[in-house]
């Protein structure tokens, strides 16, 4: 005998027929942890000598991650950031910042088919807020004004992933699935 029970917590009764006995499983999640992997800040313009009111190009890179670990359902996400600030008017690089963040995530109830996406896009969604803040932090404290990224569009980010990868797989006739989106 099992102890099965649904979302309501009750047990259906035997010959009892409704939409509730098919449902997907309930997905279940936690962050375990969150933290810094790597992080550098580059103040290129102090170490060139560069003065002056300087009007700042801002480029940010984001790429993806997601291990499995080794205990069950956990997975470790990683938002990878690289942030330059170049002169508007020239070629000189104001700043460069490059962030990696991980996320340390306990799911269960993804099917096995729809996990990558979850990984991709989800669980990047949710630590989002602490990397827009360590950047903003970072380059306030490198002596720019903070850098307060716009929110990034993580299911946007993972289809042009999935699409870049179909264009090489057809290019190369090869495959290619690591894992990863960048944009």
């Amino acid at each position: 005998m099992s102890d099965d029970t649904t979302n309501a917590g009750a047990t259906p009764a035997e010959g009892q027929t409704g939409e509730g006995q098919q449902q997907q499983p309930q997905v279940k999640q936690r962050i375990l942890g969150q933290f810094i992997r790597d992080l550098s800040f580059e103040n290129v313009m102090v170490q060139k000598g560069v003065t002056g009111d300087v009007q700042p190009e801002i480029k940010v890179q984001v790429n993806l991650d997601a291990k499995k670990r080794q205990a069950e359902n956990q997975y470790e996400v990683i938002t990878k950031l690289t942030v330059t600030s170049k002169a508007k008017d020239g070629d000189a690089t104001l700043f460069l910042l490059e962030l990696e963040y991980s996320g340390v995530f306990q799911i269960e109830g993804v099917p096995e088919n729809q996990l990558h996406p979850y990984l991709l896009i989800e669980c990047p969604r949710q630590t989002f807020p602490f990397v827009r803040r360590i950047v903003s932090d970072v380059t306030r404290d490198g002596g720019f004004p903070p850098l307060n990224l716009e929110q990034i569009d993580f299911l946007q980010l993972y289809r042009q992933e999935i699409a870049r990868r179909a264009q090489a797989q057809q290019a190369s006739g090869g495959n290619n699935a690591n894992g990863s989106a960048e944009a």
